[in-house]
């Protein structure tokens, strides 16, 4: 097995007290959907402290692990982070684990003219289509909320970004995404080997046929999930919490959520 080119830093800066004025008054949730990729988790979680703290940004990184038994959903673990981020934090960065920014003239900032995505199709090693939001996406709690979170009915890889999406802009709210950077497709590591860790693409006909519908109903008001545990870890100094995830899933609602 391959593991990431970038080695994880022996420590990492602490963050200031909180009446420290030259970090701002924001606070960022960095929410992380996450199964069994450990050694991507390994490098990840020490580099974006080390990445955030050097621009000065307040920030707490949330893994998201799902530990039930139905197939990944990026989404609704997203929603759940949101929900358990707390209120010290005004907002997220949806954020992958296999995708480390290398430019530090990305911003990572408090979002407040809009959602602000940071992995755009220009810059992004893989998608280079235009109303990919995927990667890393930075909101205001405010505008999540606006859009009633992510949708819950996206079980396996893929199509829940294209989704939210539509919700995007059906709230009214204007997409940024960053200018000025000239480091195109290297502006970013991505740590994820195909070759080894393969995704969840099957797509069952009932599945097939609802992938590209606009879930008008569900999100943040109906998704269904206990909290196995919550622990504050630190890697390689770099503090983060873990909340191991158990979602629930409606077999009549989302059949496709089982790998059966």
């Amino acid at each position: 097995r391959r593991v990431p080119r970038q080695p994880c830093p022996v420590s990492a800066p602490l963050q200031p007290p909180e009446e420290e004025p030259s970090w701002g008054p924001h606070r960022l949730a960095l929410l992380v959907p996450f199964r069994e990729r450990f050694e991507e988790l390994l490098a990840f979680v020490p580099y974006m402290h080390r990445f955030l703290s050097k621009k000065r940004i307040r920030h707490r990184i949330f893994i998201l692990n799902q530990v039930d038994h139905f197939r990944f959903n990026r989404a609704s673990l997203i929603n759940v982070g949101f929900l358990e981020s707390g209120n010290d934090t005004d907002y997220i960065a949806m954020h992958d684990v296999d995708l480390l920014p290398l430019n530090e003239h990305l911003d990572y900032s408090f979002p407040e003219a809009g959602p602000f995505h940071v992995a755009s199709p220009e810059l992004h090693p893989l998608y280079h289509y235009s109303t990919y939001v995927g990667g890393i996406l930075l909101l205001t709690k405010q505008h999540y909320e606006l859009c009633n979170g992510m949708s819950n009915r996206f079980w396996g890889w893929g199509r829940e970004d294209d989704e939210f999406y539509r919700r995007i802009k059906g709230a009214g709210l204007q997409l940024r995404r960053p200018s000025g950077i000239t480091t195109g497709y290297e502006t970013f590591q991505h740590l994820h080997d195909p070759a080894w860790r393969k995704r969840d693409q099957k797509r069952i006909a009932a599945q097939k046929h609802e992938q590209f519908k606009v879930d008008r109903e569900g999100g943040l008001n109906n998704v269904r999930y206990r909290i196995e545990s919550r622990t504050d870890l630190s890697v390689a100094g770099a503090p983060c919490t873990v909340l191991n995830i158990l979602l629930d899933c409606d077999t009549n609602e989302t059949p496709w959520c089982t790998f059966g």
